[in-house]
């Protein structure tokens, strides 16, 4: 079974037991997280929402709080003496799926 839900702004497909990364949510590790933002229940048949399918529920666990490995932004225009550096770290909420219920 799998379901595709919606959280920070990006759809993911999920099925018990899978670990993903996701936007930052608020909670300390070890918390459960519910998602009732369900677009699509898969399995042996298929239920597509509009836009969110009914009843159903997804629960994760939180594993880890954490940023992830820094980008470089660098701007250059040629020849204009112009150059910025910049960095940036993203932070992430790391996810165990525990069920889908519904």
């Amino acid at each position: 079974m799998y379901a595709v839900i919606q959280t920070g702004g990006k759809q993911y497909r999920v099925s018990p037991g899978e670990q993903l990364r996701v936007e930052k949510l608020p909670g300390d590790r070890g918390a459960t997280l519910t998602f009732d933002k369900v677009l699509m229940v898969g399995g042996e048949a298929v239920r597509v929402g509009k836009p969110f399918v009914d009843g159903v529920k997804v629960s994760a666990q939180i594993m880890a709080q954490d940023r992830d490995k820094k980008i470089i932004v660098f701007k250059f225009r040629r020849r204009k003496n112009y150059r910025r550096k910049n960095g940036h770290r993203q932070p992430y909420t790391e996810l165990r799926i525990t069920s889908i219920e519904g």
